[in-house]
């Protein structure tokens, strides 16, 4: 067993670098994580996720481990089977959508701060230059509602399956 095609390897690679540097996780976390985003099976045993990754058991054990517990990866068994069968818990993107929401909500509340400030302590500097900031705050705004938009889209599909 493998990865399979040489596109869905360098696609690992490409997606396990993204995973690391946007989730600080290890390099082996994420390239597991990115081969269970990408698989169209409902999951990969241990022991198939060592041969894939060509880890021994303690570091791809400590690595699902971390996955597990950081709720990017769960498991399941399957009657009569004893092994345990891991999967992407299937909410990344929901889960990347609402981490976006956050950062953007607190974004914009420190922007429309800094606008009240400026507009009131240095009204040369407003007049100046807070178009600049209310451009950025209408930015901030758009995007807030476009990912409110994406996750309440996202909750009703989830909720129809």
């Amino acid at each position: 067993m493998g990865i399979c095609s040489q596109e869905k390897k360098d696609l690992v690679e490409e997606l396990g670098l993204f995973f690391q540097a946007r989730h600080k996780l290890t390099p082996l976390s994420a390239r597991i994580y990115s081969i269970l985003v990408l698989t169209s099976s409902d999951g990969y045993t241990f022991d198939e996720l060592m041969e894939i990754t060509q880890n021994s058991k303690s570091s791809v054990s400590t690595n699902l481990n971390l996955l597990v517990s950081l709720k990017f990866v769960e498991y399941y068994t399957r009657t009569g089977d004893r092994k345990r069968y891991f999967r992407n818990n299937g909410s990344y993107i929901k889960n990347m959508l609402q981490e976006r929401m956050e950062s953007v909500s607190k974004e914009l509340k420190i922007a429309e701060k800094v606008n009240t400030f400026n507009k009131n302590n240095n009204p040369v500097k407003y007049q100046e230059k807070g178009y600049i900031g209310s451009i950025f705050l209408t930015y901030l705004q758009s995007e807030r509602d476009n990912l409110e938009q994406a996750i309440l889209k996202i909750n009703e599909f989830q909720d129809k399956n």
